[in-house]
């Protein structure tokens, strides 16, 4: 398995080289789009508001191809500059509402220590071993159980995530001064740019709009990076057994969306690729896949599949898989003896 992986690294490295007219057709066919469907949702406000909420569903998807993009940037993959990734990154971050050096350096180390056992918690949904599970008081398992529950990470953790926690750098241990810059020059630009928005539209018109839109955009987020490595045969190893390579390969899903969510979900969905090699720019991703016979084959999850997903919620060390709550996963069966 290891030398299949490392040629698998090699193929991928192949596909690094950003392209800037790719990235600025990119840009382009992403802007367009959401400033049209902007003001159509405005326009339709006082018309209908069934169909504001119905154009506020792709103007959602439309913030989270630009958050792939800042993604990218991050990486230092979208463009050839690093300028030009860092400029496009914190211009993004306003539309994304996701500073941009504070959330690159935490998703690096969500990249360090993807799978690792000993490393958990960085850039991704916590999640504990059986062991840890079992051995908890019940009101921290309770806690645990809502933490976890699909409905309480999308519907509350999101929204929570994007529009609370990521106006403070809290989440890193110890945040640098270029940590708290980062947020809070983005919350200033947050309140130039959307005060102006008030200023002209009104309270009311603006939260009609916009929360809609980032209750989509955040919810569909945060399910995209759950469902990347929260699924049932997924791979995590103590860090005396841990390897970057290897965790990318087996601890990451190729989620297979139809075409018209892969492409507002900027390819995220080959995310084993992603983690094998980082720096190749989203509009690549399809490309890498396609060239190779092997990496279609791994840890492929279609979409119906991943609804199940939702349910797991413990790593069980002895199955090496992620189960769900229920006992029979993890309580051993009582022998009976006979007398």
């Amino acid at each position: 398995m290891q030398e299949t992986i490392k040629e698998l690294a090699a193929h991928c490295a192949a596909f690094r080289a950003p392209n800037s007219l790719r990235a600025i057709s990119q840009i382009l066919t992403t802007t367009a789009p959401f400033l049209i469907l902007c003001a159509a949702m405005y326009l339709t406000i006082d018309v209908s508001y069934w169909i504001t909420l119905a154009l506020a569903v792709p103007t959602g998807g439309l913030v989270i191809r630009f958050f792939i993009i800042q993604h990218d940037c991050g990486h230092g993959s979208f463009f050839t500059s690093k300028t030009a990734n860092d400029l496009t990154g914190r211009i993004l971050s306003v539309l994304t509402i996701t500073p941009y050096a504070y959330w690159r350096r935490a998703h690096a180390l969500h990249h360090a220590s993807s799978a690792n056992l000993d490393r958990r918690g960085i850039g991704d949904i916590s999640t504990l071993t059986v062991a840890e599970y079992t051995a908890l008081p019940p009101l921290k398992r309770l806690g645990y159980r809502i933490y976890r529950n699909p409905l309480f990470l999308l519907l509350v953790g999101g929204p929570a995530y994007f529009l609370v926690l990521q106006r403070l750098p809290l989440t890193l241990r110890v945040p640098a001064k270029e940590m708290w810059t980062s947020v809070l020059t983005l919350d200033a630009a947050m309140v130039v740019v959307y005060g102006a928005a008030v200023y002209f539209i009104g309270w009311t018109d603006f939260l009609l709009m916009f929360a809609p839109v980032i209750a989509i955009s955040s919810i569909a987020g945060v399910w995209m990076f759950y469902v990347q490595h929260q699924f049932e045969e997924t791979h995590w190893e103590k860090s005396e057994n841990w390897d970057r390579k290897t965790a990318a390969v087996l601890g990451s899903s190729y989620y297979v969306l139809p075409r018209v969510l892969q492409w507002f979900t900027g390819n995220i969905g080959l995310h084993h690729i992603h983690h094998l090699c980082s720096q190749i720019p989203n509009y690549r991703l399809q490309e890498c896949l396609d060239s190779h016979p092997i990496l279609p084959t791994i840890n492929r999850l279609t979409f119906w599949q991943s609804l199940k997903t939702a349910r797991l919620a413990l790593w069980c060390e002895e199955r090496k898989k992620l189960v769900a709550f229920s006992a029979r996963h993890y309580v051993p069966v009582p022998v009976r003896v006979a007398a």
